[in-house]
């Protein structure tokens, strides 16, 4: 086996290279292991014995340095401890850093993006909360993820132990079991039927490379579409239907100069109207927020999966 000549392609960055080589020397403790299993549609990662859930709540503006830095804290509750944490986008952040850089062959989705203005703002820290709660429940869905060391890190050390942060932190920077030794953790089935055909994993992997390359492109679209759609209901819509609130609200007002008594279920019917068109313009900026926004948010998480997908396989194929 000769070195790749690109010494910047992914499969020299993960460590799969070096471990092809020979390079990989750490020392796997049972801890460290990864099983794969055969099962009913393949190898899989083994099931985690011990599944949780965490939720992701109350998000608070909180200060440090006397008051000079203003930040958000998420209230997350694990539920195998049932011991609440507050933990800052920072802290995500870094988590998905670690993860990201020790599991080059399992996707770990992205976190919802930064934003430098308006992070304050209600309906921001409100889009950031779900997406957050999006990202939690599928990494505590993920067999090997959710039983990572810097994971459970995360979730379990108190917010107020410091020292302790910083040491567990400190521990999974440390971490020896990144890059080529990452691969001698991987425990898989031994025994009669547990070999795979070479040429069917390769068919299955080409496979999977267009299926996610034209869901990946079909992702963009709908959200390109979507987005633009409730941009409509947000601001085009609702203005045009309040636009024909205001002409029958001057008409009401017309009516009102006339001072027959006859006119006046008439005018009370057209101020009605033009009420009425204004709700339904106020409906029309509402309804985003009832439909498209959660299926955006969702089609957020799944589009990082399609953006981690190529380099994945990038590193299989080698």
């Amino acid at each position: 086996v000769s070195r790749n000549l690109n010494r910047f392609s992914t499969f020299v960055k993960s460590g799969g290279e070096a471990f092809v080589l020979g390079e990989a020397s750490g020392f796997v403790k049972d801890g460290d292991k990864l099983c794969v299993v055969l099962g009913p549609r393949g190898p899989e990662w083994q099931e985690n014995p011990y599944p949780f859930q965490c939720s992701i709540e109350d998000p608070t503006k909180q200060t440090k340095f006397k008051g000079m830095k203003s930040y958000i804290a998420y209230k997350l509750v694990p539920s195998h401890t049932g011991q609440q944490v507050h933990r800052r986008y920072k802290h995500f952040d870094w988590l998905y850093g670690r993860l990201a850089e020790k599991f080059p062959v399992i996707s770990v989705p992205h976190l919802p993006e930064k934003q430098a203005t308006g992070r304050f703002e209600e309906d921001f820290i409100s889009k950031r909360r779900k997406g957050l709660a999006w990202w939690m429940d599928h990494m505590c869905s993920h067999p090997v993820l959710a039983q990572c060391d810097a994971f459970q890190h995360f979730l379990t050390c108190p917010s107020t132990d410091e020292k302790a942060w910083k040491q567990g932190k400190r521990k999974a920077e440390k971490d020896e079991m990144v890059g080529a030794n990452f691969f001698l953790t991987i425990s898989v089935p031994t025994g009669p039927g547990a070999g795979l055909d070479l040429q069917e994993v390769e068919s299955q992997v080409d496979g999977f490379k267009a299926f996610t390359k034209k869901m990946d492109e079909s992702a963009l679209q709908l959200n390109h579409t979507a987005n633009e759609f409730a941009r409509k209901q947000v601001t085009g819509f609702k203005k045009e239907y309040q636009k024909v609130g205001h002409s029958f609200k001057c008409l009401s007002q017309a009516f009102e100069l006339d001072q027959q008594a006859f006119s006046s279920g008439l005018n009370q019917a057209i101020a009605f109207t033009a009420e009425a068109y204004d709700a339904i313009g106020d409906l029309f900026a509402d309804q985003p927020r009832q439909d498209l926004d959660p299926v955006m948010d969702l089609l957020a998480l799944y589009q990082g999966h399609l953006a981690n997908f190529p380099d994945i396989i990038h590193v299989q194929k080698g």
